[in-house]
């Protein structure tokens, strides 16, 4: 009597052939199905702003006579009180003028006075030793809102008829900010806009509704110092103050998808 010989199941592998070959095909089909076609597209745009709004800042201050340092009272109280009159005085005397020359006074704002101590060099003793010497000085600052820079001219030469010690510059600023900021933004859409309509007319596609957009770059508003040209001539009137522009970019990110 044969001996039966093992089944052997030929067809398996086959079949399972079969289905891991036609798999990809079906699995692609899927995906495609779920994540359509899109055509991706990232823009920047930067915005030019005349300013139309400044904001100066001024020092004064008074000192009180320097003594030597050895001295056992440093800060004479009649000294420190006088160089504050006089400090008051100007102060008085500034906003006085800014107001008469037409600035409002919700647009004057003088801070709060600040005591400082410093230190001098003095003359040689006979020892070779340097002396130091000491004294205090008083200080208010002055910080004045500007809407109209057809007056700065005028306004920077009353703080230097008052006398004012040190000008730390004009910061250059914009009465609606959020205006500036939001046509940059437009603009950076625009621009996003016309490179993927070119995109699609180069590689003859149609494109259909937007699938994402979100900002690469939102729009920072940096307010500008001032950019001073003086003319060295002696037959020039006066000096020259020249706002600028101010810049403001913009980035963003805009997927369109892809019709088929």
């Amino acid at each position: 009597m044969p001996i039966p010989r093992p089944f052997r199941p030929l067809l398996v592998p086959a079949i399972a052939a079969l289905v891991i070959a036609g798999s990809p095909p079906m699995l692609s089909n899927a995906l495609a199905a779920e994540m359509p076609s899109r055509l991706e597209v990232q823009a920047e745009a930067e915005l030019h702003v005349v300013p139309d709004r400044a904001t100066l800042s001024a020092q004064l201050w008074e000192h009180t006579p320097a003594i030597a340092q050895r001295k056992e009272s440093a800060n004479d109280p009649d000294a420190l009180r006088e160089a504050r009159d006089r400090l008051e005085a100007r102060a008085a005397s500034l906003i006085r003028a800014l107001e008469e020359m037409g600035l409002e006074r919700e647009a004057i704002h003088a801070g709060s006075l600040n005591v400082q101590l410093e230190h001098l060099p003095g003359e040689r003793r006979a020892e070779g030793e340097q002396e130091t010497l000491i004294r205090t000085r008083l200080q208010r600052p002055v910080r004045l809102q500007l809407d109209d820079l057809e007056q700065l001219p005028r306004l920077l030469d009353a703080l230097t008829e008052a006398g004012v010690d040190a000008l730390d510059g004009v910061s250059y600023d914009l009465s609606d900010r959020d205006a500036a900021t939001d046509e940059a933004l437009i603009k950076a859409l625009e621009k996003a806009r016309h490179k993927a309509s070119l995109m699609a007319e180069t590689l003859d596609i149609e494109l259909g509704e937007v699938i994402t957009v979100s900002e690469t770059r939102s729009p920072i508003f940096q307010p500008r110092m001032m950019a001073m040209s003086a003319d060295a001539r002696e037959s020039a009137p006066r000096a020259e103050y020249r706002p600028g522009t101010i810049s403001i970019e913009a980035g963003v990110s805009v997927s369109w998808a892809i019709r088929r």
